[in-house]
Formats: structure tokens, sequence, C-alpha cells
């Protein structure tokens, strides 16, 4: 005697059976399946007509492409990692968010690790994405552990840094330099009538960037006879408290600085909120400086003084360079895009004084 299916389990099969396939999307869009495979493996190898019916198909149907099958048919996985310091920033958010977009319109996923600022996590990270097939990898800053760029350059794999330009190493890279636009956020400043400095920096081990914003101001200054005393350098992680109690250290001093240099945003509003909280007015008795242009930037009051970042161009930029990499082209292994001095409220006129 034969026992009867379970109705659940019929009801199981059955969704199964009745799931879309790209037959059914092939009808729908009236092309040719083998059309319906071109556009899953490369988007880009169909017309943009035929392209748009397609996806139309796919969304009417609620069709979703078996990854596993198509990687094993293309031996492709059609996915890219990138490897960020944190995914606390609104900056890497926002340069992700484009590099990401850019990757889609040809078919590609994007997966996303976070380093935490430690170049020996950053190479575990990229030996995970690596071993999951990614076919490219967007890296931060130019400080990492020479053993990664063997396994990228073992594998074979198309990679780059950005948020940093030193065309003078051997990697690919798009990015702005960061000393330079320190140079022009202190010079700025000092144009402003100031001469007594103090500066709060991201922690400078490892981080090429930090380094290079703190090194662009002690150098702009001493340049102009300005000495900025090691005491009047603190260092911080990227964090409200840290920052707040870093300005009430430097507040201490006489006599008192009349400007903060400060490694990003985040620190900067720290500054800001601490110097508020000990009544000294901003920018009439402390100028405040950050760097990045956060989008809470330009929100809180004053409004905040800071280089701009072109984050949205890196990432677009750097997907155009992975995928024009991965498509056999020739491109340039190194763009430099520029920040910004954007002024707003946090900085004024030393009148008297330093």
């Amino acid at each position: 005697m034969t026992k009867e299916m379970p109705s659940s389990r019929k009801r199981l099969q059955k969704k199964a059976s009745d799931a879309p396939t790209a037959e059914d999307v092939a009808m729908a869009a009236g092309v040719s399946t083998a059309t319906v495979s071109r556009y899953l493996a490369n988007p880009s190898a169909v017309s943009e007509k035929r392209g748009k019916l397609i996806r139309c198909a796919i969304e009417s149907l609620g069709y979703i492409p078996h990854g596993a099958a198509q990687a094993l048919a293309s031996q492709r996985s059609r996915t890219i990692g990138v490897i960020v310091p944190t995914i606390d920033n609104d900056i890497f958010a926002e340069g992700i968010q484009a590099f990401q977009r850019r990757l889609q319109e040809k078919g590609y996923t994007l997966f996303i690790a976070s380093s935490d600022y430690s170049t020996e996590e950053e190479l575990a990270q990229a030996e995970r994405l690596i071993s999951r097939g990614v076919e490219g990898l967007m890296l931060v800053g130019a400080e990492h552990q020479p053993q990664l760029f063997d396994i990228l350059h073992n594998k074979q794999l198309p990679y780059l840094y950005t948020w940093s330009f030193k065309p003078d190493l051997p990697h690919p890279c798009i990015g702005f330099d960061n000393y330079r636009a320190a140079t022009r956020l202190t010079q700025f400043l000092l144009d402003l009538g100031h001469t007594q400095f103090a500066a709060i920096s991201g922690i400078t081990r490892l981080n090429d960037r930090a380094k290079d914003r703190l090194a662009g101001c002690i150098d702009t200054l001493t340049a102009h006879g300005i000495e900025l005393a090691p005491e009047h350098i603190i260092e911080c992680r990227y964090d409200l408290a840290e920052s707040r109690q870093a300005l009430r250290k430097l507040m201490t001093f006489t006599p008192r600085p009349t400007v903060i240099v400060c490694g990003n945003d985040i620190i900067a509003m720290g500054a800001l909120f601490e110097a508020q909280s000990l009544g000294i007015r901003v920018p009439e008795e402390l100028s405040i400086v950050g760097f990045d242009d956060v989008a809470m930037a330009s929100h809180i009051h004053p409004a905040l003084t800071t280089m701009q970042v072109p984050s949205k161009e890196m990432g677009e930029k750097a997907a155009d360079y992975l995928l024009a990499r991965l498509a056999g082209e020739r491109v340039s292994d190194t763009l430099e895009l520029e920040a910004k001095l954007v002024v707003r409220e946090t900085t004024a006129v030393r009148k008297t004084g330093g």
C-alpha cells in the first residue's frame, strides 16, 4: 500500500516546481533562452533594448537566477570584494554605495568586509573573500601586509587601493593626496591669522591617511616658523568621547590654542561638543576644522569647516577600474582626485592674541 505524500511536502514540491525558469523569462521577454543566459552572465553582452525587456520579465516573474550554477557554467563568480577600515563612518558608506551601484550595472555583486583598522584582520578578511571566489578587490589606504599583495599577485586578481594617492608605490591607486589636502587646510588657518595651533589626530600607526594629514599640518606650520609642540598633538580613535577628552586636555594649556586641527569630522564634532560644554565660543574663541565632510557636518551648529573627500567619485572610478581590468581592457593604474576645502561656521579670523 502506497502512503500518500503529506500535504505540506506536496506544497513544498509544488512551490519549487512553480518557480519561474530562464525559459519563462525568455518567453515573457520575447527573446531566446540563449539571450537570457547571455544577459545573466554579462548584461552588457546584449542590447540595451533586450536587456530592458529581460529585466522587466525577471522583475514581473520574480525570477531568481541560480548563482552557483551560473558560476560553475562560466567559471566566474561575478563578485568583487571591498575591505574598509570600519563601517561606522559615513564617508566609507558613501564610497561603497557608489562602488556597488557601478558594479550592479554590469551584473556584479559586492562582498563587504571590515578590518577595524588592523592590517592582520584585513589580511584574514581578504583570504576569506578570495576563498569565496571574488574576482577583484578594493582596499582603503596604502598600508597593508606584504603577504596580501603576494596573494593577489599569485591569484592574478585585479585590485587597487583608494582614499590615498601614492603613485610612487607599485600598486594601482585611485584617491587623493591627504598630505597636500592637510597643507591647504592648515594654510587656510594661517591666513586667518592663527598661530596657536593644536591637533587631535586619528591614530597614525598603520594608518597612512592619518599620518599624512598630521604631517601636512606640522610641515606647513614649520615652514611658517611655528612649532607644533608634542603635547599639543593628541592621537585618539575616531570616537566622540575620546575626542571630547582630548579637547578638554588641550584647553588646560597656557596659552590656550586658538585653533584645533582634527583628523576627521567625527573627532572635530567631539571637540566642538566639548568646547560648547566648557563654555568656549566657537569660532569666536576657538576655531575647529575637520576632514571628510560627512553628511552631519553641514547640519550641526555651528556648521563644520572641513575638507571634502571625493568619496562618491572614488567609488565610481574604482569600480570602473576593476571592471575594465576584468574585461581585459588597458587602463591607467593611477588616478588622482581632489579634496576640496569647505568653509562653514567653525572658523574665524583671529583678531587678537594668537
